[in-house]
């Protein structure tokens, strides 16, 4: 009989939004009038840039003819038209990003997991808490020691490094799921320095850059001063282009990020990644590939933009409910995300179901991303515009009793 890997033992039986799902199903089972209002899980509601279609289309069509069909990749690192359609859309804010230094992926949920693959079971991870579950789920499962930096209503979600923490692995997301913070530019040259004081590489999830609103805030870890001797990067379309069901995005990994080996040696990380990703993926679709490469055209970004705008306008008219209301949150301005203080000192799942019982809406219990998230909420602002708006309503009538 095999053996099996009892690090998936200590996680929770059940992935976060899985428990969420089981619990609004049993309550509509009980309850078939009732009308939901789903803002838990971030998944986005309008339909991808037409442009972007007719581009996916075409590289389907090219498919079906001989002469432009295209098979198996030939590194499975993303086509050069895509790659350098990334390294142009990095220099429109500043970048500087070779094309060679970025691989093309299926979402940035995928690279923030499979990358731990390439680094030994013996590394210490540093994560901030609260988190996105991908993190310390993926870590655990190898039976890593993972540590966490305390993000708190104290640091307005947004923590620091403890200089007195020895660590090797860094998992840093601004602006942050599921709390919405950000970090400036200043705040990331701490981590940025910390990390190359500890040898540590930081892994830096960037998949709602495109919210950004505030000039200090960095589009990118790259835009800050050292970042690439010690980062990599990682980045999806699904939110900032619609693609959570069509998957692509990128991981930058810069040729000058280095680590020893045992034997002393150097070691480019991009080259092991490489590898990796020759042994366990092919790569992502042509068409999808074709589709991606028209996000990042003119036209691309004016309709792509055009959505963006639209889930901001929601995050407004969320925050300003809970303005009105007196609730303190975070979150809103560079994001998709408000991260709220339940009312009345109610427990996350507490608040979970006292909602959706009384104004059925539904959204995500912070402690599910950590013991920070524990007493905070999270609603997503990738509804329909109609929905969010009764949603506040309701919610508002349910809060001001």
């Amino acid at each position: 009989m095999p053996s099996i890997n009892e690090n998936f033992l200590k996680l929770e039986k059940n992935y976060l939004f899985i428990n969420i799902a089981k619990k609004v199903k049993a309550f509509t089972e009980a309850h078939p009038e009732a009308d939901i209002i789903r803002m838990g899980i971030g998944d986005v509601t309008q339909p991808i840039a037409k442009c972007v279609v007719e581009a996916m289309k075409k590289g389907a069509d090219e498919m079906g003819v001989k002469e432009t069909f295209k098979g198996y990749e030939d590194s499975g690192a993303g086509y050069d038209f895509l790659k350098e359609a990334v390294a142009g859309y990095y220099k429109s804010f500043g970048v500087d990003i070779p094309a060679d230094d970025i691989r093309i992926n299926d979402g940035a949920k995928s690279d923030c997991g499979n990358i731990v693959d390439i680094f030994g079971d013996d590394n210490v991870v540093l994560i901030t808490d609260p988190a996105y579950p991908v993190y310390v789920d993926t870590n655990l499962m190898n039976g890593r020691k993972v540590i966490y930096a305390d993000s708190n209503e104290e640091n307005n979600f947004a923590a620091m490094p403890d200089e007195n923490v020895k660590c090797d692995i860094i998992y840093l997301c601004s602006p942050n799921n599921p709390t919405g913070s950000v970090y400036t530019k200043e705040q990331l040259k701490v981590w940025i320095d910390y990390a190359k004081k500890n040898n540590a590489i930081i892994i830096y999830d960037s998949a709602y850059e495109a919210f950004i609103t505030e000039k200090d805030v960095p589009r990118s870890i790259f835009a800050v001063e050292g970042a690439k001797e010690c980062a990599i990067e990682m980045c999806s379309l699904s939110k900032t282009a619609g693609f959570t069901g069509m998957r692509c995005g990128y991981t930058v990994i810069p040729h000058e990020l280095v680590v020893k080996a045992s034997d002393g040696s150097e070691v480019s990380i991009a080259q092991l990644w490489g590898r990796r990703e020759g042994s366990k993926f092919n790569g992502v679709s042509y068409p999808v590939q074709c589709a991606a490469a028209a996000v990042f055209t003119e036209e691309g970004q004016k309709q792509t933009r055009a959505n963006i705008e639209y889930y901001q306008n929601n995050a407004k008219v969320m925050a300003s409910t809970l303005d009105e209301l007196g609730i303190k949150y975070t979150g809103g301005k560079n994001s998709p995300y408000i991260w709220l203080k339940c009312p009345n000192n109610m427990g996350s799942w507490e608040f979970f179901d006292y909602l959706l019982e009384n104004a059925n809406v539904v959204g995500t219990p912070g402690a599910g991303f950590g013991k920070n998230g524990e007493g905070w909420f999270r609603l997503t602002a990738f509804g329909d515009k109609d929905r969010t708006v009764e949603a506040m309503e309701r919610i508002k009538k349910l809060l001001s009793k």
